[in-house]
């Protein structure tokens, strides 16, 4: 057996160790981490709505009625009726004919790459893909290939190289790391010129971009034509926890008969079913909650510019600050903690070797007042 002791200090020793915090209390800007009050600056609880009123209620309401539990998998007889109206009406937000929920985004990825190609088909995804996307690659049993990061002519050139068998196309719909947006309409042209498969995995533009916030897709203006398969995730805009994936209702069929990480797990709490579809109603008619989230963006960006805080080319509520350094750029999240700032420290292998960074990410929830807090601090550890 392997010395486990001797991997775990190695990884101390080259700044890559992990440490989970303990929180108390519900998830907002002002919280108690580690008993030690602190401005958090590290959710994706973008709109404020996972400490919602209306959507705490509606969680209350649905433990009342269906119990803690959904009891089993949604093919035994844990598919309530609230996971079947919140399919339906995430499908008609989204605008395709049918969705299916997922217990994650993770799992959702897994499933639908399990469920599409194989042995003798091939994955192509961006480089800066989301883990999971990757892991459903490889899973799948399907040769995985890599595309430069949104370059649609990268693309291209590979798909034409690949003659036979299946062809799955899958890219992040905001880059979880760098916040940049995904070049939909020119990913979509070689898709389609290849009869490829073109999914989005839209956790971070679901809910936030777009008039509506429907996402990614909107916020291009293409349709769903364009990208015949949509994930996104419901844990970060929309508040409360899981996944879902839209598409066609042959592609949602297929799904619910072979997607391994659905068939043989346990359904998601019915009573989070109806508290999300308390944020979605929310999305749908209070567009206020994404107007202060774009509010603190352009804020925090000008701040930013006029301190001479360098930052990536992210419109997003992402706003990472590139560090390098592993070491470097774990100390500074260090010296923020020390002044109230919770900021993550994010490092390979999650990001390039020689990109450690600082990411930062924004919310509706946070006042100009936090954002000076951090601003103040940035400018003098940067």
């Amino acid at each position: 057996m392997k010395d486990l002791n001797t991997e775990l200090q190695e990884r101390k020793k080259q700044h890559l160790y992990r440490s989970r915090r303990i929180s108390d209390g519900a998830q907002q800007p002002e919280m108690i981490i580690d008993g030690k009050s602190v401005i958090s600056f590290c959710s994706n609880d973008y709109l404020g709505l996972a400490n919602h009123p209306e959507v705490k209620a509606a969680f209350i309401k649905g433990i009342e009625h269906y119990g803690a539990g959904s009891g089993a998998a949604h093919l035994i007889n844990g598919h309530s009726r609230a996971h079947h109206m919140l399919e339906q009406e995430l499908a008609a937000f989204t605008g395709y004919p049918r969705a299916l929920l997922f217990s994650s985004g993770y799992m959702a990825n897994l499933g639908l790459a399990q469920a599409l190609v194989g042995k003798g088909d091939t994955i192509l995804e961006d480089r800066l893909n989301h883990a999971s996307l990757l892991d459903g690659g490889l899973l799948s049993g399907a040769r995985l290939m890599r595309y430069r990061h949104n370059a649609a002519e990268d693309l291209d050139t590979k798909l034409a190289a690949r003659t036979f068998g299946e062809k799955l196309v899958l890219t992040d719909g905001v880059f979880s790391m760098d916040g940049d947006i995904a070049e939909i309409p020119a990913l979509a042209k070689p898709c389609q010129k290849h009869d490829a498969w073109f999914m989005v995995d839209d956790a971070h533009g679901f809910g936030v971009l777009g008039e509506n916030g429907r996402g990614t897709l909107e916020h291009h203006g293409v349709s769903t034509a364009d990208a015949p398969i949509y994930m996104a995730t419901l844990g970060k805009a929309l508040g409360t926890a899981g996944a879902f994936i839209a598409g066609s209702d042959e592609l949602v069929e297929t799904l619910v008969q072979k997607a391994r990480s659905y068939i043989y797990t346990t359904a998601s709490p019915p009573a989070v079913a109806e508290a999300t579809r308390a944020s979605l109603n929310i999305i749908k008619s209070q567009p206020g909650f994404r107007g202060r989230l774009n509010d603190n963006i352009h804020y925090f960006r000008s701040c930013c510019e006029q301190r001479g805080i360098e930052l990536a080319n992210s419109q997003t509520a992402i706003q990472p600050v590139i560090i390098g350094d592993t070491q470097a750029t774990v100390k500074m999240s260090e010296q923020l903690l020390a002044q109230g700032i919770l900021i993550t420290a994010i490092r390979p292998p999650t990001v390039p070797q020689g990109t450690a960074r600082l990411r930062i990410t924004l919310s509706a929830a946070h006042s100009h007042s936090h954002i000076d807090k951090l601003i103040s601090v940035l400018d003098v550890i940067l």
